[in-house]
C-alpha cells in the first residue's frame, strides 16, 4: 500500500482505541439503543476516510479492530461488515460537508432524546452543566424519516453549520467534535445536563435560568479548558475500562 494510504499508522491505531472506547463507554452509561445508533471519526492524515462502527453489533461489542473505515462514496475500504446505511448517509455527508467535524455522535440517549420530543428550545440555560453548550447548539426542527439518501444526510449537515450540538426533533441528538475525546465529552456532559433538566422539569415549579451576561461568561470559562479536560475525561474512562477487563482495544 501507499505510504499516503497506510492505514496502520500508530496515530490511527490510537484513534482506534479512543473510538471503541467510546463506544464501550456510551454503553456502560446507558447510551446505546440495541444495534442502532452510530459514532464516526475521521481517520488520521486521510482527509476522505472516517472510522463507524459495522451494523449488527451493540455498542458493547465493539473493538478497535470491529471499526470499519469507509469512503465517501460507500466503500469499505478496511474493515468486515458494512455501516447501517443511515449511518452512512448522515456521516458521510457531515464529514464531507463539515470538514471541521473529526468526530461524529449520533444516539438517541434517553434523556437529551426526550428534550427532543418537546415544543420549544430543548435545553434550556438552568444549570452550570448545560451552560458548558451555551451559544454551540442548533435544533432541525424538521424530522423527515431515515435518512436514507445523500439529500436528507446533507439537510442534517445544514441544519448542524456551525453547531457543535444538534438536536433532531422527534429523532435524537448529534454531537460534533474536533477530536474523539471532545465529542466524548460532549455526549456524556450533554446527557447529565438533560437529565437534570428533566428531573427540574419534573418538580413543576418556575425554572430559574442564568441571566445572559453569566451565562456567557461561564460558558467561556469552561470552553477554555475544554479540550484538556476532554482528553482527560476519555483518559480516565479508558483506564475505567482497563481495570473492569473490557478489552476494547483488540
Amino acid at each position: 500500500m501507499p505510504e499516503a494510504r497506510r492505514l496502520d499508522s500508530p496515530v490511527i491505531a490510537q484513534a482506534r482505541r479512543e473510538l471503541a472506547a467510546c463506544f464501550r463507554l456510551a454503553a456502560l452509561h446507558g447510551f446505546e439503543e440495541g444495534v442502532c445508533n452510530h459514532f464516526s471519526a475521521m481517520v488520521p492524515g486521510h482527509d476522505d476516510l472516517f472510522f463507524v462502527n459495522p451494523y449488527g453489533y451493540a455498542f458493547s461489542e465493539i473493538t478497535a479492530s470491529r471499526l470499519l473505515i469507509c469512503d465517501f462514496d460507500g466503500r469499505v475500504i478496511d474493515g468486515e461488515g458494512e455501516p447501517e446505511a443511515t449511518a452512512f448517509y448522515i456521516h458521510a455527508r457531515v464529514h464531507r460537508l463539515l470538514p471541521r467535524v473529526k468526530a461524529a455522535f449520533h444516539t438517541h440517549m434517553p434523556n437529551a432524546t426526550a428534550l427532543c420530543l418537546l415544543e420549544g428550545p430543548p435545553l434550556l440555560w438552568l444549570g452550570q452543566t448545560a451552560l458548558k453548550f451555551y451559544g454551540r447548539t442548533a435544533v432541525d426542527e424538521h424530522y423527515n424519516g431515515l435518512a436514507l439518501d445523500d439529500a436528507e444526510g446533507d439537510r442534517i449537515a445544514a441544519a448542524m453549520g456551525d453547531a457543535d450540538i444538534l438536536f433532531l426533533k422527534n429523532h435524537g441528538v448529534m454531537v460534533a467534535g474536533a477530536t474523539i475525546a471532545e465529542a466524548w465529552d460532549d455526549l456524556y456532559y450533554l446527557e447529565r445536563a438533560a437529565e437534570v433538566q428533566l428531573r427540574a422539569m419534573s418538580a413543576n415549579r418556575p425554572l430559574k435560568p442564568v441571566p445572559h451576561d453569566i451565562a456567557q461568561r461561564t460558558y467561556e470559562q469552561m470552553r477554555a479548558g475544554d479540550a484538556e479536560s476532554a482528553r482527560a475525561h476519555l483518559a480516565s474512562g479508558m483506564r475505567q475500562l482497563r481495570a473492569q477487563g473490557i478489552d476494547f482495544e483488540a
